[in-house]
């Protein structure tokens, strides 16, 4: 399966961005019951998870983004969203899509990822 993300850039602080992550490339490949997540890395720090969606469909969102971003799907579409408001500089980082595989709560497939660029 292929995930690609979209809609990263440059904003200033304040603004918003959306994340999109398409999955293809892999016959019958669905996201209804899939663990599913959007995680960043900076230059120089360990990647955090952003955000995830559990197998039951339950959101959770690390504390530093949690009340400005939300996660969404489209089983249908075979998409991921990550709607990103009151960006921060801290914000800053390549963010990644990523799906675990079968019924798994880890992360197996993933994107090449995309740069969200945050200025004060």
């Amino acid at each position: 399966v292929r995930l690609v993300e979209s809609g990263g850039g440059s904003v200033q602080a304040g603004g918003s961005l959306r994340l999109t992550c398409t999955f293809s490339e892999l016959p019958g490949f669905t996201i209804s019951t899939r663990y599913l997540g959007w995680l960043r890395q900076a230059p120089g720090q360990d990647r955090e998870e952003v955000a995830t969606i559990d197998r039951d469909g339950k959101l959770n969102y690390a504390e530093s983004v949690r009340g400005r971003f939300t996660i969404s799907k489209d089983s249908a579409e075979l998409t991921l969203y990550l709607q990103m408001n009151n960006l921060k500089p801290e914000d800053t980082a390549k963010y990644y899509c990523a799906a675990g595989a079968g019924t798994r709560n880890d992360f197996t497939y993933w994107g090449r990822g995309t740069q969200v660029t945050v200025s004060s």
